[in-house]
C-alpha cells in the first residue's frame, strides 16, 4: 500500500490533554512549551497568559497566536476549536506559521473530552487534515480518589484515555498513590499509567499513542492495549471492590471472535448499539476480521472514526479483537449482539480460524 492510498498518511497528529480541575494541566503545558523538542508543535490552550510564557515569546503573529523562542507555536482558543484548527492549518499552508507537524490541545474548561474527540472525526474538513493520535488524562494524586468518588467526569476522562499521568505524586502517601493507580487500571486496563512530578514530562510520552498508518507494523496493536495480545484476554473487567474510589457502573469488556464478519453486518451492529446506548458507550477500540482482511475501528459514544483497512495483519493472530469501555451496559448485551451477528455471517474469507 502506497502513502497515496494510506488514509492516515500526511494528516497532522493531535494529542488531547485533559484532566479534572486542579490536576496540573497548566503546569504540564507550561513545561512542555519550553521543551527543546517542541519546535514543530502547535499547542492549543484556552489562554496564553495562564501558562506564564510572556518572557519566552518572540513574536505575536496575531491576537491569539504566539511564536516562542524554541519555535513552538502557542495558540489560544478565542472562538471554537474547529475554527482554531482550521485557522492554524490555513496559516501554515500559506506560510504565515512555521510548518508544525503536531498539535497538542489542552481541554481546560471541557470536563468531558468526548466532544473534542468527536469533532476530530465528524468534521470532514478537520478530519481531512488532522488525526487523533491519543488522549492523555491527568489525575491528581492528592485529590484524585475523592474526585472519582464524588464526580462522574474524572472516571470518564480516565475511560477515554490512551495514557494517564498521575500528578502531585510527591504530595500523596504511598498507599494512597498505590490505590489510585489500581483504580485507574480497573477503569481502563489498556491505558499506560505514568507518575509525573512538577509537570516534568518528555513530549515523546504524549505521542505515538494512536494508529499512525494503515501499514501494519510492530506498533499497530499497541494502541489497542497489551491485554489484547496473547491468550486469555477475553472477558469482562468490572470495577471490583473499589466503589469508594469511582463509579462502579463503568466496565471494560474484551471480546474475541474467530469467525470473520461482513462489514455490513458488523457496522450495522455497532450502529444499533451506538443509537440505543450511545451516551454509555464510552469508548470502543478494535481490529476486526472483515472477510479475512484486518480493519481497525474506533469510537467514542455515538461517533465512530472512519474504519481503517490495514495492508496486512500485524501478527499471525487473525481473530477479531474488541475492547468496550461502557457505563451501565450489561456485558452480555454486547456479547449477545455480536455473537448473533457472527453466527449469521457466512463462513467466507481467508483467515478464518473457527466458529
Amino acid at each position: 500500500m502506497s502513502d497515496a492510498r494510506d488514509p492516515l498518511a500526511g494528516r497532522i497528529p493531535v494529542t488531547l490533554v485533559t484532566g479534572f480541575l486542579g490536576s496540573g494541566k497548566t503546569t504540564l503545558i507550561s513545561k512542555l512549551v519550553r521543551h527543546p523538542s517542541m519546535a514543530r508543535v502547535a499547542v492549543v490552550i484556552n489562554e496564553i497568559g495562564e501558562i506564564g510564557i510572556d518572557h519566552d515569546i518572540v513574536t505575536m503573529s496575531s491576537e491569539n497566536i504566539a511564536l516562542l523562542a524554541n519555535g513552538c507555536i502557542c495558540c489560544s482558543v478565542r472562538t471554537d476549536l474547529q475554527e482554531t484548527l482550521r485557522d492554524l492549518f490555513a496559516r501554515r499552508r500559506v506560510g504565515e506559521l512555521a510548518d508544525f507537524d503536531r498539535v497538542i490541545i489542552e481541554t481546560t474548561g471541557l470536563a468531558d473530552p468526548a466532544p473534542v474527540v468527536q469533532t476530530l472525526s465528524s468534521d470532514t474538513l478537520i478530519a481531512a487534515q488532522f488525526r487523533l493520535d491519543g488522549l492523555v488524562t491527568l489525575v491528581d494524586a492528592v485529590n484524585g480518589a475523592s474526585q472519582l468518588a464524588n464526580h462522574a467526569e474524572p472516571a470518564k476522562q480516565i475511560a477515554l484515555a490512551d495514557r494517564v499521568f498521575i500528578t502531585k505524586s510527591d504530595l500523596a502517601p504511598p498507599e494512597a498513590l498505590e490505590e489510585l493507580q489500581a483504580a485507574i487500571q480497573e477503569i481502563n486496563p489498556g491505558a499506560g499509567v505514568s507518575v509525573v512530578v512538577n509537570g516534568e514530562v518528555d513530549p515523546a510520552e504524549l505521542t505515538g499513542l494512536g494508529l499512525a498508518s494503515a501499514k501494519a507494523g510492530p506498533a499497530t496493536l499497541s494502541f489497542l492495549g497489551e491485554s489484547l495480545q496473547g491468550e486469555g484476554s477475553q472477558g469482562e473487567r468490572p470495577l471490583r471492590g473499589r466503589s469508594a474510589l469511582h463509579d462502579a457502573s463503568i466496565k471494560t469488556l474484551s471480546l474475541r471472535f474467530d469467525k470473520p464478519f461482513t462489514w455490513t453486518a458488523f457496522s450495522s451492529a455497532l450502529e444499533l448499539l451506538a443509537t440505543l446506548r450511545g451516551p454509555d458507550l464510552l469508548r470502543v477500540k478494535g481490529i476486526v476480521n472483515v472477510e479475512g482482511a484486518p480493519v481497525v475501528v474506533q469510537g467514542v459514544q455515538h461517533i465512530f472514526h472512519p474504519p481503517v483497512s490495514l495492508d496486512r495483519w500485524p501478527s499471525a493472530d487473525t481473530t477479531t479483537r474488541l475492547v468496550f469501555i461502557t457505563r451501565r451496559i450489561e456485558a452480555q448485551t454486547i456479547r449477545n449482539l455480536l455473537n448473533a451477528v457472527a453466527d449469521a455471517t457466512p463462513a467466507v474469507g481467508r483467515g478464518e480460524s473457527g466458529s
